[in-house]
């Protein structure tokens, strides 16, 4: 298979005709209609590349990037009905990897996506992150405990990973909600008490005793006693 593309853009005739043009080319393509559902596939997903129109509702297009590029180094091209000089510097500067101006010749398009895809530098495989019984296989999204398979939403995922990339550190739930739920999260802090009882529930069950600890007035702490 050639890669996998996600395409962020709300026109759904360009969005339809490049996921045809791209699936035909045998790439794998996901699509997201607006910024906010844009991002948070690109920061789930496993992709190859990510086709990022500027002009999106909920999030700009240059603000998916700036956020996605906090976290992921995924080759993104720009696809914009603007032209001007200063919106291709914004773009490049906030780390795209190229920029083509609507409307634009699919060929054009197959070839830019190619040669960004050969600019990607080779990533070595993403660790599994262990402690005591639990593992966590990062690059699959997989986790088990004592060998058993434990299902996870992506919240729950995230959290966990946060505390197994930080083990035996007592983490407060400013942290949480920075690195899990984003810098500019705004509501209640108590929803990381709640996904963190959803995970510790699981774990308990799968791994037949507690890993997750309170530290009262301070947060959490993932560690074996």
């Amino acid at each position: 298979m050639a890669g996998r593309i996600l395409i962020v853009e709300d026109e759904a005739a360009i969005a339809r005709f490049v996921e045809l043009e791209l699936r035909h080319e045998g790439y794998q393509v996901d699509k997201a209609e607006d910024g906010r559902a844009g991002l948070e596939q690109a920061m789930a997903g496993q992709y190859d590349l990510v086709l990022l129109d500027i002009m999106l509702p909920g999030l700009s297009g240059l603000e998916v990037l700036r956020r996605l590029r906090r976290e992921k180094d995924t080759p993104v091209i720009l696809l914009t009905a603007r032209d001007t000089v200063m919106d291709k510097v914004s773009g490049l500067d906030m780390g795209a990897d190229d920029y083509i101006t609507k409307p634009f010749a699919i060929e054009e398009l197959l070839a830019r996506i190619r040669t960004a895809l050969r600019k990607r530098p080779a990533k070595a495989p993403e660790p599994v992150l262990t402690l005591g019984p639990i593992a966590m296989d990062t690059a699959r999204r997989q986790v088990r405990c004592n060998g058993q398979a434990v299902e996870l939403t992506t919240r729950e995922f995230d959290v966990l990973r946060l505390f197994l990339e930080n083990p035996e550190i007592v983490l407060s739930r400013e942290t949480f909600l920075s690195r899990v739920w984003g810098y500019d999260y705004v509501g209640e802090t108590n929803v990381v008490d709640v996904y963190i009882r959803y995970l510790r529930g699981k774990l308990d069950a799968a791994c037949g005793k507690s890993l997750i600890h309170t530290v009262r007035g301070v947060g959490y702490v993932l560690r074996e006693d």
